[in-house]
Parts: structure tokens; sequence; C-alpha cells
């Protein structure tokens, strides 16, 4: 999998940014030559110690935005073309969501639809938490610039944020707008359905067809990808009700539970703690969507009372099960 023209743009904000490039060059162990050169391979390690080191290094408070004001829908072959000929909000979230390899290869997008709303949340794809913040508002940016571009509107996105209200949340305002939650335990952009089928000026259905179809053939060809968390959360999502456990988890994957273990803390991570965002993001989707009651929900993920539900709920997320759906609404 390869991350060169999303490295060529951080790439050139480096040089904007006036930081050390060749201190950069040495963080990510590329050249110059890497940059310009088709043939040339990045990895999405490479890419990631690169903004890690723009992070760092850079004086400027909204280098994350300024990244994410350039991301979408970019110059990554038909993926991109896809997005730029998108006919409606509904066939570009699809198509971002499908698509996310090549369009977002540090995160993964995850799009949920119901009750009148829609939901877009951002996953660690590579395990890297420190820069979690920094890749969500990066990534945020991304859609809500591409949005406003292409549909020639500012859409009402309601932004979440799996953290404490930043200090200085001016930036946030700027590239986002001013509907911010901080403390809700996952990194979400919603919007109302009534958004998702309005026509866009920008779009063209016999072009987006075909580079869909495009984007579909190269994706075939790409290498699988090297990271098993996206995968783990979608096998954990889909087995809550039946115990998921380590053993369960290794043998589906088909390897020793040694091996299994080691693959998960080569990104920073181990089962229990995905076990526990998992079950944290159904309960939410539980609370928010289907609107359960604390009894209801503890039943679905298999607890004996509500009780001991609420006590799990605080350890996974530091708070009590009301306080976090008010954080939501």
């Amino acid at each position: 999998m390869l991350a060169q023209h999303h490295a060529m743009l951080a790439w050139q904000s480096a040089q904007r940014l006036e930081v050390d490039l060749v201190g950069a060059r040495k963080a990510c162990k590329l050249d110059g030559e890497d940059f310009t050169w088709p043939e040339r391979k990045i990895s999405p390690e490479q890419y990631l110690k690169l903004l890690q080191y723009l992070a760092r290094q850079s004086h400027s408070k909204d280098t994350s935005f300024i990244l994410g004001q350039h991301m979408l829908p970019g110059h990554y072959g038909s993926a991109s073309q896809a997005l730029l000929y998108a006919q409606t909000l509904r066939q570009a979230l699809r198509i971002l969501v499908q698509f996310r390899t090549s369009l977002c290869p540090l995160l993964t997008p995850r799009l949920k639809e119901e009750n009148g709303q829609v939901i877009l949340y951002w996953m660690d794809h590579w395990g890297a938490p420190e820069m979690l913040p920094f890749l969500v508002e990066m990534h945020m940016t991304a859609v809500t610039a591409m949005c406003r571009w292409l549909s020639e509107q500012r859409l009402p996105w309601r932004y979440c944020f799996n953290r404490s209200r930043a200090q200085h949340i001016e930036q946030h305002q700027v590239h986002l707008g001013r509907d911010l939650r901080f403390n809700c335990y996952l990194d979400a952009m919603m919007i109302p359905a009534e958004y998702l089928d309005v026509p866009w000026p920008r779009a063209n259905a016999v072009s987006a067809d075909v580079a869909i179809k495009q984007a579909t053939t190269a994706a075939l060809n790409q290498p699988p990808a090297q990271s098993i968390i996206p995968q783990l959360y979608d096998y954990l999502a889909l087995n809550l009700r039946c115990a998921p456990s380590l053993e369960k988890a290794a043998q589906h994957f088909d390897c020793s539970i040694a091996t299994f273990k080691r693959h998960l803390a080569r990104h920073g991570t181990h089962f229990q703690a995905e076990l526990d965002q998992v079950r944290t993001h159904m309960a939410l989707y539980l609370f928010h969507f289907q609107e359960m009651d604390n009894e209801g929900v503890a039943a679905y993920l298999g607890f004996h009372d509500a009780t001991n539900f609420r006590r799990s709920f605080k350890r996974w997320t530091g708070q009590t099960p009301s306080l976090l759906r008010l954080a939501l609404e």
C-alpha cells in the first residue's frame, strides 16, 4: 500500500512551513527523489513519520488543518476522480469509505445512517494513538473543505472529539465551525440525512461511474492491508453478542495467541482495549440511534444487569453512560 501523493502533500507543506527538510527526510528515511519519481514507493509508516515530524517541528498551531484543506479530493488516481464527480454527499461518503486505502491510508472512516442522522466516524488504522488528534483534525478538515467546494455551500456538520476540550479552539472554529463537542469517546462528524441526496453542482454521473469502476479494479490489484486493526474491529462488532475472546479472535485470524498479541502490540494496542472500544461504540450507537436505556444496552452487550454495565462503561470511558449521552445530543 502506497501513500506517495499524501506524503508529497505533507512535504510541500513542510516547505511552506519552513520546517527543517533535512531532518524531515532523516526522520522518515526518505530523500527528495521519493517525492518526485512515480516509481518510488512510500509506505504508510513513512508517511506517518513525516506527519509526526511536522507536528513536532512546526511552530504553526494549524498544521493539521492546513494539511486537511488540500487533502481531498486529492490526486490519488481514480478514487480522487470519483470524489471530484460525485453526484451527492451520499455518494461522496460512500466513495470515501470504499476507497479509504487510497484516500486516507492512516485512518479508517466508517459510516452509519439511522433515524434521520448520518455519522462518519474515524478509527485509528496504524496504531498511532499519540497522533490521533492531529490526524482526526486533518481528516475532518479534508471532508469539510471538500464538501464545501463540491456542494458550493457550507454543510451543517457537528463535530465530536474523543478528547478533552482543547485549550485554544480558534483553529477548530475557523476550519470546522462552532458546533464542536468534546469528551465524546469517538471522533465523528454528524449531519442530518436530508443533506445526503441534494444534487451537487459539479456532479457528472458518467465520469463518476467510470472512475468508480477504475478505482475498484485498481483496489483489487493492491497488496493486502498490513494492519489488522480494522479487520479486528469488524470481527468484534459482528460477534459482540457471542462473547468474543482473545482465543476466538486469534483462531478467526488463523494465528496463535502469541502471534496475534504481537500483531496488536506492533500497532500499539491489545485485545481488551479493542474489545472495550467496540463495546463503547456499540453502546453509544444503541443509546443515540436506538434510544435504548441502560438495561437494554446491558442486555444487548451480554451483561447480567445494568449495574455491571454502568461500572464497565465508566472503566472504558471514564464517564457514566448518562453523561456521555448528553455529550452527543
